[in-house]
């Protein structure tokens, strides 16, 4: 039986980091809330990274619908704790990794014991998620964590980094005071500035925020993990060259397009204030077909 070295297991990294820098992200600690769809991706790229501690939320089990996109969904581990499949994937990549673990998710009365210590947080939690997205986002502006939240959207991610010295969360989404329906406009619009996935929508009707659904896919995921990594590792190793909101980045695979985006103001520029409209009328139409 081969006996696990760390320093082999994660050797082929060097070069892109140095030895010095391999050893900082094994002492690193990297928060996830949520393990579906990029949570889980985001877990195992980041433990492939080397990065040896982690404190991670989630409170589901594994369904059918998950196969088309969560890492962790598959045949023996349906109806089984998503935190706890995940954790096993984890520690078989690297038995000596440190996982805290908090299986019913992120919560009000948690929330401080959940980044206790953590360096960066990477957000897994589902789109329609708010109440614990805000919960955690503001946890993370009082201590100075910096927060990563790559978003599938269309057939490709969309990044955006929140951290000491760039807008506050709630000043770039604008969420206060807004119902569901709202925050979810305002959040895909955040996220997406450019909309690049917008026009190839093979079937509308599966859009529905009111109804808290949309299509996804494996593609995608797999695009945000890559892009949080990199973020992540460069906050962690403190190489510099992170864009803090109001500045975003968007990769579509479909249409091979780039865009980095910078809303001055945040909700309140007026570019987001148009698209937003544009998006309120769009899904008006939808939904009347």
């Amino acid at each position: 039986m081969t006996t696990f070295s760390y320093d082999e297991a994660f050797s082929r990294n060097i070069g892109w980091v140095t030895e010095a820098e391999q050893q900082r992200l094994r002492q690193s600690r990297v928060a996830i809330g949520g393990l579906g769809g990029v949570g889980g991706v985001h877990l195992l790229t980041l433990a492939r990274l080397g990065i040896g501690r982690f404190t991670i939320a989630d409170f589901d089990v594994f369904d059918v619908v998950n196969f088309n996109r969560q890492v962790g969904a598959t045949i023996s581990s349906l109806q089984q704790p998503k935190i706890d499949v995940l954790a096993e994937m984890t520690r078989d990549i690297n038995p000596e990794i440190e996982l805290r673990l908090f299986p019913g998710g992120v919560q009000v009365d948690s929330v401080e014991d959940f980044l206790a210590d953590v360096d960066v947080y990477v957000d897994g939690l589902d789109f329609f998620a708010f109440s614990a997205r805000r919960v955690t986002f503001a946890a993370c502006e009082r201590k100075g964590i910096p927060v990563v939240t790559a978003a599938p959207l269309g057939l490709g991610t969309a990044l955006l980094v929140f951290g000491p010295g760039g807008m506050a969360y709630e000043d770039y989404f604008g969420f206060e005071g807004c119902d569901e329906m709202e925050m979810a406009i305002r959040f895909l619009v955040g996220l997406s500035p450019a909309m690049l996935q917008r026009g190839y929508v093979a079937d509308m009707s599966r859009v529905n925020l009111a109804e808290r659904r949309g299509p996804s896919n494996i593609a995608a995921c797999q695009l945000c993990a890559g892009v949080a990594a990199v973020e992540t590792l460069k906050l962690l190793l403190g190489r510099g060259g992170v864009k803090l909101a109001p500045w975003g980045s968007q990769f579509d695979a479909y249409r091979m397009r780039y865009s980095r985006t910078w809303r001055p103001g945040g909700h309140k520029n007026p570019l987001q204030r148009l698209m937003r409209t544009l998006v309120r009328r769009q899904l008006a139409i939808a939904t009347k077909v």
